[in-house]
């Protein structure tokens, strides 16, 4: 049946990033829904915020688009150009390699979006963290590429 059921996917809490980054987006929860279902071409994950949680770091990726379309709640997108709010029907796109900083802070409701992209296969930037990602080895680094303890 082609109709998913949210319920069937047990969200992932947090993020993957060493203390103290992982802070501001310890509250997420990221539901994928391309894997359980068979999709192999691309990634779509369902997230949910609550209020003034962060869905990541500031981060701009190499080589993978993303597109973001809010589905309930505010939120302010952070990029470069300072704040733009989003609300329902809204979208977004990260081109690759555009260098510009981007994620989500939920409102005071808090916040569900589903973004979509194709797997992480290159570097991820933080430009606001001593962070670099590199996807292909699935590790954080810091910015001047040696490894977290």
């Amino acid at each position: 049946m082609p109709r998913i059921d949210l319920n069937t996917i047990e969200p992932k809490t947090g993020s993957g990033y060493p203390e103290p980054y992982n802070l501001a987006a310890q509250k997420r929860q990221v539901r994928p829904l391309s894997r359980p279902v068979g999709l192999t071409d691309f990634e779509a994950n369902h997230v949910i915020l609550p209020p003034g949680a962060w869905s990541s770091q500031r981060h701009w990726h190499e080589g993978e688009d993303e597109f973001l379309v809010m589905v309930a709640g505010s939120a302010m997108l952070v990029d470069d150009a300072g704040g733009t709010p989003l609300s329902p029907g809204d979208c977004a796109a990260f081109p690759k390699m555009d260098g510009n900083g981007h994620h989500i802070v939920a409102g005071e409701q808090g916040c569900t979006f589903v973004v979509i992209g194709v797997a992480e296969t290159s570097l991820c930037h933080y430009p606001d963290a001593d962070l670099l990602y590199d996807a292909a080895a699935d590790r954080y680094l810091h910015r001047d590429g040696t490894p977290y303890a």
